[in-house]
């Protein structure tokens, strides 16, 4: 190929990627509207828990120095993510990618970034509805796929994504990927760091972490992701998340666009794949 059709080819990923940001932009703005109409109870009722939860801290910083207390908290606060994961996800199968039984009727592939923040919507949202009804009772599996978009630099987005296929080589990848999100710092703070992966590791219960790091080198997981991003541009996707559904085995579909938080959209389109 020539210089200058590389050289196009190169312009029109980044220009997939900056309009696939400001679509996201978009999103979250359209979400944070909608959350501004939300209940007053609902705010009222927060700001109450958020003045007793202050009032607590403060008596408890007061009485034993403040450091140590803050660094206690953040432990529980861990220890209540790893906890919530292993939760939703105990039990079920998990082989590289997948999660739930290889033989499941329906499939759903999911493309996300690890640090897109509407992907940490549909995680809290719509997803643990649809793993506990359906995943779990052995009619869908999902298959997470790689497609940088919130995500800035390039090779934080490879390191953090081959950090959670490595995982997958002890079945625990979608441990990894969920307790990501758990814990998602703010967008475009640099946050993803060799400690934060680190950190990451050490939170998913079982995981050898000597042998997670050797996994990080095998060249195979960075052609997984290169393969992923091929399959999306394939389909036509430049933003996160982004969802094909269809019989297992058979051709996939783009499953129209529905509500990350409510997962109704999403169990009308696999009960429809089921019946079918």
């Amino acid at each position: 190929m020539a210089t200058g059709e590389h050289d196009e080819e190169d312009l029109t990923r980044k220009e997939r990627r900056e309009a696939a940001r400001s679509q996201r932009k978009a999103a979250e703005e359209a979400e944070l509207a909608r959350a501004k109409r939300r209940t007053r109870l609902t705010q009222l009722g927060i700001v109450a828990v958020i003045v007793v939860v202050a009032i607590v801290v403060i008596a408890i910083t007061a009485s034993s120095g403040g450091k140590s207390s803050s660094i206690s908290h953040d432990k529980a606060e861990a220890s209540g993510k790893t906890a919530e994961v292993s939760a939703l996800l105990n039990g079920i199968p998990q082989s590289g990618n997948t999660l739930g039984n290889p033989n499941a009727p329906v499939t759903l592939v999911y493309f996300g970034d690890l640090q897109c923040p509407i992907c940490k919507e549909f995680t809290l949202g719509a997803l643990p509805t649809i793993i506990q009804k359906y995943v779990r009772a052995g009619k869908l599996k999902i298959e997470y796929k790689s497609l940088e978009t919130a995500t800035r630099e390039p090779e934080t987005f490879k390191q953090q994504q081959i950090a959670a296929l490595a995982a997958g080589k002890q079945k625990r990848a979608w441990n990894y990927i969920e307790l990501f999100y758990h814990e998602q710092g703010q967008e475009d703070s640099g946050y993803v760091t060799e400690e934060y992966l680190q950190k990451l590791a050490r939170g998913v219960p079982g995981l050898n972490i000597p042998v997670w790091t050797e996994d990080r080198k095998d060249p195979t997981l960075e052609n997984q992701i290169t393969t992923d991003a091929q399959l999306a541009n394939n389909e036509g996707f430049n933003g996160t998340p982004s969802f094909l559904i269809g019989k297992s085995g058979g051709k996939l579909e783009k499953l129209g666009e529905t509500s990350l938080t409510d997962p109704s959209g999403f169990e009308a389109a696999i009960e429809s794949k089921l019946k079918g």
